[in-house]
């Protein structure tokens, strides 16, 4: 197969991203629900004919790879297929993402009879049934507590949509409407998909693509090689450990070995299977790897499955990293963080100057639901938080880091949707490590319920420990949850996995995010950065007086 030349190779490769994105625009414009089309808690890719991942939006890391294992599922089932066919799954051991609110569609893409690639996508349901509303309650102890598991079905042929699984999926969610909207976005999504690849294969030829996509595949395969090859040679370790649950606090470790152009990680040592939901399948731990070791060693490749390959994961069966069929993992974006954060710890020893201070390091997911008007709403949202300082600046205040990728809910879409009144939005003054370098603040966001009942499920971490400064750097602060803060009835919340957690009409709960880490030794930032800082109420002056020796008078 004659690779075509360097400008051919740009433009399938651009032609590739771009159908991928508009695949993602399409997803969200035709959404029902606000996670997905205000949100975009969703991604869509393109695979090759052999399921490698070839084009990805920028979505959402945590589905860097998620969508490979319906394909894969797919293959090992030797089910018939043809063209028009359309099929879905969301169970996490069997192929289906990484929970059960991640539902995957994939097109298989034929032209003239001949298979020649894959549309899919993956899209976050904000019901898909289970113990609770919004089917993302971090403290469920089975899997088949979270919602409806859905096998490898086909869900689509070129009659039309088979109407039995679409009528499964209604029945179990609390929202049908919602859910036959996203479902059937999701199916328009995959069509694009489907007519844009056939039409690039139509336009450039079929050798000529599938010769184009092995090159960029090799591409971002020699990248990775080459940016590992300036790494020093070495083995690299870091542990962290998760907030506890129903008994000790989980530990996550790391072992990072760079030989050569070759990289592995051996998570030996991490722990136990969590008996709560914040277990993490394969394709979860794989995503997260491929996030961070591209995000530190060569933040360019191309988010393809090029560079799979040369990175060797090993994780203990049964462990956290690596749980047991039913084990719930509907919070598993936490501990994604907390493994996002040991690799870029056990590489900060190795190239100190490409790593941050930690950052918030969880998905701080809360959801509210209830009944107004007659009708039923669930309402998520993940609250970002501070990014870690790192060499030369400052960490970013109210982002989301790591695996996560999702917009906020604009306050005018959630109060015009939802019986829910915002009454604060902010930054939390000393929520970044102080250093060199200051943290990223976390955010502070107090929610009013207007209906006569509501009831609020979550799952976040960092509320017992506090995101870890670099360098001298110090830690920033945790986060929590609070009901009717400032009033006679205030509590603070118990952790950050709840459920059921009943409020009434006029109550307040608060859903504060941790910051981040500092960089560097807090007495060596600038006079200039402190009265800066105070000036734009990042600081108090009391942080100002104990961690850099500074008075009003300065």
């Amino acid at each position: 197969m004659n690779t075509p030349d360097t400008i051919t190779v740009q433009v399938i490769g651009a032609s590739l991203v771009t159908i991928a994105e508009e695949m993602g625009a399409v997803l969200r414009r035709a959404s029902y629900s606000t996670n997905i089309k205000e949100r975009s808690d969703c991604s869509t890719a393109l695979f090759d004919e052999h399921g490698k991942l070839v084009a990805q939006a920028e979505n959402m890391p945590i589905h860097m790879g998620s969508m490979t294992g319906l394909i894969d599922s797919l293959e090992a089932a030797a089910l018939p297929v043809r063209p028009g066919d359309v099929f879905i799954t969301n169970d996490p051991y069997h192929g289906g993402g990484t929970h059960l609110p991640d539902i995957t569609m994939v097109k298989p893409v034929f032209d003239g009879g001949e298979l020649i690639g894959y549309s899919a996508n993956i899209a976050h349901h904000s019901d898909i049934g289970g113990r609770v509303p919004g089917s993302n309650a971090g403290d469920s102890n089975s899997l088949f507590q979270e919602g409806l598991r859905i096998p490898l079905v086909k869900f689509a042929t070129a009659a039309g949509v088979e109407q039995a699984p679409l009528a499964f999926i209604e029945l179990n969610s609390r929202l049908p409407q919602e859910r036959r909207g996203d479902m059937l976005a999701q199916l328009a999504s995959v069509e694009i998909g489907e007519r844009q690849l056939r039409e690039v294969h139509q336009r450039h030829g079929r050798e000529t693509v599938r010769a184009a996509t092995a090159h960029l595949l090799e591409h971002s395969r020699k990248r990775l090689s080459a940016a590992l090859r300036a790494v020093p040679d070495g083995t690299y370790r870091f542990r962290d450990r998760m907030d506890p649950s129903d008994g000790p606090a989980t530990e996550i470790v790391v072992a990072v070995t760079i030989a050569g152009d070759r990289v592995a990680l051996d998570l030996t040592g991490t722990g136990p299977q969590s008996p709560v939901g914040i277990n993490v399948v394969r394709p979860a731990l794989e995503a997260t790897v491929y996030y961070a070791l591209k995000a530190v060693l060569d933040p360019g490749i191309p988010p393809n499955g090029g560079f799979f390959d040369a990175i060797a994961i090993s994780a203990p069966h049964g462990s956290i990293v690596n749980p047991v069929e039913p084990a719930p993992v509907t919070a598993r974006t936490d501990t994604c963080q907390r493994v996002a954060d040991v690799v870029l710890g056990a590489l900060a020893e190795a190239v100190p100057e490409r790593v941050p201070a930690a950052s918030h390091s969880t998905v701080t997911y809360v959801t509210f639901s209830g009944e107004h008007d007659g009708e039923f709403f669930v309402y998520p949202e993940v609250v970002a938080g501070g990014g870690g300082a790192r060499t030369g600046k400052d960490g970013m205040d109210a982002v989301q880091v790591h695996i996560t990728n999702s917009s906020n809910l604009p306050i005018e879409a959630l109060e015009q949707e939802y019986p829910l009144l915002v009454d604060t939005y902010e930054l939390i003054p000393d929520s970044g490590g102080a250093g060199t370098h200051r943290g990223g603040l976390g955010v502070r966001r107090d929610v009013r319920i207007r209906c006569e009942h509501a009831e609020f499920s979550a799952h976040a971490d960092r509320q017992a420990s506090r995101p870890w400064g670099l360098r001298g750097g110090r830690d920033g602060s945790p986060g929590q949850f609070v009901i009717n803060p400032g009033r006679a009835d205030e509590r603070r919340l118990p952790g950050g996995r709840i459920s059921g957690v009943q409020l009434r009409e006029g109550d307040v709960l608060r859903v504060e995010s941790p910051g981040s880490g500092g960089f560097g030794d807090p007495a060596q930032r600038s006079p200039e950065q402190v009265r800066e800082d105070l000036r734009n109420g990042r600081i108090t002056e009391r942080a100002a007086r104990e961690h850099h020796g500074f008075t009003s008078a300065d």
